[in-house]
């Protein structure tokens, strides 16, 4: 095992020397040409609308859904409060295997130690299966730029990310990478790597797609694969795909190599029954993924199937600043995407408006707190705080709660402007005040008279625009409660 000194805390600028991270200021514009893009929103609508009713409906038939959320929820309380324990733990358990463990502090650690072993081992292809821990540090980008000189070719193998990679894009989804596109666009990038025109069918699509695909699986000389749960009992790297390239790519090439978020942890194989059962109803309405892969250190003597090399990375990443601390919770997500189908923000952008890997609530939520407050500082705000995505989430973090923590902490830090500071500093005098509260509902009757128009507020000008320009704002009641209810109305 390389190292196990505890992570040393980063600020924002030594992430951005060494370029693992972008800036994402910018939402509202993002947001705002989102909103206007009429395709987008289509094929955003289609597939949550489409992945909310699957998870509904499969939910429902499981009468032990709520225990299994509060199950997963202490589950990963007991985890993140012990953490180094089980971290220990599952490396032991993995090098007793035969594998290699080693603790990554920062993504710079990732790629360094990808890139050196691609180095040694004379690689030239590295296949992968999705990983959003990968495309947290943009893995591809740095090894290519980092290892320029060994020429390597990194080839994505699920077949959405496959096909943003070719098309230069990245993914807007935590479960579908490609959403944001249409079949027609699907196939003009397809037909572009043919170099010929190739039916709008999906079944010819995909034949293609395997084709090619699988001679980059044969030629693999690394296979790179993130992690959806490290059991740190037996060692254990548990996988779940509706693809079967995530096989492919731990069992074909002779090197293994896992990027595992240090989060990922759950102590006992026995509790990987309560997340799986979770994730594929909450992520894709289906009650179970098609292939759920479990592969623990390299292939043994005997065996046929598994990597020569077996390689663990367990990336920090900030993560372990949050232990602790009151956006602790976050750490508890297991990425399976329910919270940005119900969003009513995420389902009206898209991911891609978030300027970061992670999008939608738990992005909203995570990105601030591992890239800095004030490199992300819009994110908070991408919310209507309305709990759904609490609802939705199967593990149960409170994200609402936490976006409104960071809130507060925009706040303390000064990162929040004076305006908004002044803003909200009035309208809690208000609400506190009987009086102030009924002159300023009067006078808001008043004044939104002529702005009244088909039984909404029209587009207004100015910072009021944000409120009207995209959306249906109805106008104040003609009387308050309290006005109905002294009429007995």
């Amino acid at each position: 095992m390389e190292t196990r000194k505890p992570a040393r805390r980063r600020d924002t600028e030594d992430r951005r020397r060494e370029g693992i991270t972008s800036p994402v200021e910018g939402f509202n514009a993002r947001a705002k040409a989102a909103v206007a893009d009429e395709q987008l929103h289509d094929s955003v609508e289609l597939f949550t609308n489409k992945s909310v009713a699957g998870r509904n409906a499969v939910l429902n038939a499981l009468p032990e859904a709520p225990e299994l959320r509060e199950r997963a929820y202490h589950i990963k309380q007991e985890t993140m409060a012990n953490l180094d324990r089980y971290l220990g733990q599952m490396a032991d358990a993995v090098e007793a295997r035969g594998g290699n463990v080693f603790f990554a502090e920062s993504g710079e650690d990732v790629v360094r130690y990808i890139g050196d072993l691609a180095r040694r081992r004379g690689a030239k292809v590295l296949a992968k299966s999705k990983s959003m821990a990968t495309e947290e540090i943009e893995l591809n980008r740095r090894l290519e730029e980092d290892y320029a000189d060994l020429d390597l070719e990194i080839v994505e193998t699920d077949l959405g990310e496959w096909i943003a990679q070719l098309a230069g894009d990245t993914p807007s989804h935590i479960v579908g990478p490609i959403l944001h596109m249409n079949r027609r666009r699907i196939t003009e990038i397809l037909s572009e790597t043919a170099g010929e025109r190739l039916p709008p069918d999906v079944e010819a699509l995909g034949s293609f797609a395997r084709e090619r695909l699988r001679e980059k699986f044969l030629a693999a000389d690394i296979g790179i694969t993130g992690a959806n749960f490290g059991v740190a009992e037996t060692g254990t790297i548990a996988t779940v795909t509706n693809e079967g390239n995530g096989r492919l790519v731990t069992s074909v090439p002779p090197v293994h190599v896992v990027v595992m978020g240090i989060e990922k942890l759950v102590p006992r194989f026995e509790d990987l029954s309560v997340f799986v059962r979770l994730l594929a109803r909450s992520g894709t309405g289906q009650k179970l993924t098609v292939y759920t892969n479990f592969v623990t250190g390299p292939r043994g003597p005997g065996e046929i199937d598994g990597a020569e090399e077996f390689h663990l990375i367990l990336m920090d990443n900030g993560r372990s600043e949050l232990l602790g601390t009151e956006f602790e919770e976050a750490l508890y997500c297991i990425r399976c995407g329910a919270c940005l189908n119900v969003c009513p923000v995420y389902r009206q952008t898209g991911g891609h408006a978030y300027g970061s890997t992670y999008s939608g609530p738990i992005g909203a939520v995570i990105t601030p707190l591992l890239k800095g407050g004030e490199e992300a500082k819009d994110l908070p705000h991408a919310s209507s705080l309305c709990g759904a995505c609490w609802e939705a989430c199967p593990v149960g973090i409170p994200l609402h709660d936490l976006l409104l923590k960071l809130r507060n902490r925009q706040v303390d830090e000064g990162i929040a402007g004076k305006a908004q500071e002044l803003a909200f500093k009035g309208f809690e005098r208000g609400m506190k005040s009987p009086a102030l509260y009924n002159i300023g509902s009067k006078a808001a009757r008043l004044a939104q008279k002529p702005a009244v128009k088909d039984g909404s507020i029209r587009p207004m000008p100015g910072p009021l625009g944000a409120w009207t320009n995209s959306r249906d704002l109805p106008p104040l009641a003609p009387k308050s409660f309290r006005e109905m209810w002294k009429e007995g109305i």
